[in-house]
């Protein structure tokens, strides 16, 4: 499942969200609930600095849930748990996309793909290895989204 949480006056459509999360969770075979935030630079900014001791903007930001721990007999709880929640500016994924000279609506669907595939354990600044192989599911995922023209 996915909350959306909009603090922006971007217009979005929730529907193409919830369709990349349900592309990305099966192709992962799992499970859980996703929080995203859409919030503005400053508000970014702050996060950044606060969790990554950057102090400038980025595109995305994303806190893995931990700590709760599940017996094995808790099937239907693993079903329902949180995986954790993925924070965009909007105004950096804009900025991407005309500099990459995507459509907006790509731009979008690679930063949250990337959000999610960080909620999953992959990390890009692990490893090359890791990296690449990070960047191989963005672009698998990114070919599987209808909406993009892909199919």
């Amino acid at each position: 499942m996915l909350e959306i949480n909009n603090l922006t006056t971007t217009k979005i459509d929730e529907n193409f969200l919830k369709e990349i999360a349900k592309i990305v969770l099966k192709g992962e075979k799992k499970e859980g609930n996703i929080s995203l935030a859409f919030i503005g630079p400053n508000r970014m900014r702050k996060l950044n600095k606060k969790y990554r001791g950057k102090n400038r903007v980025t595109d995305v930001l994303a806190f893995e849930e931990k700590g709760l721990t599940l017996q094995p007999w808790s099937q239907e709880l693993q079903k329902v748990q949180g995986l954790g929640e993925i924070v965009i500016c909007l105004r950096e994924v804009k900025k991407n996309s005309k500099r990459l000279n995507e459509p907006f609506e790509k731009e979008l669907a690679r930063v949250f793909l990337h959000g999610i595939l960080h909620l999953l354990g992959y990390d890009h600044e692990k490893s090359e290895e890791e990296s690449e192989k990070m960047k191989e599911k963005e672009e698998k995922y990114l070919k599987g989204i209808v909406k993009l023209g892909n199919e």
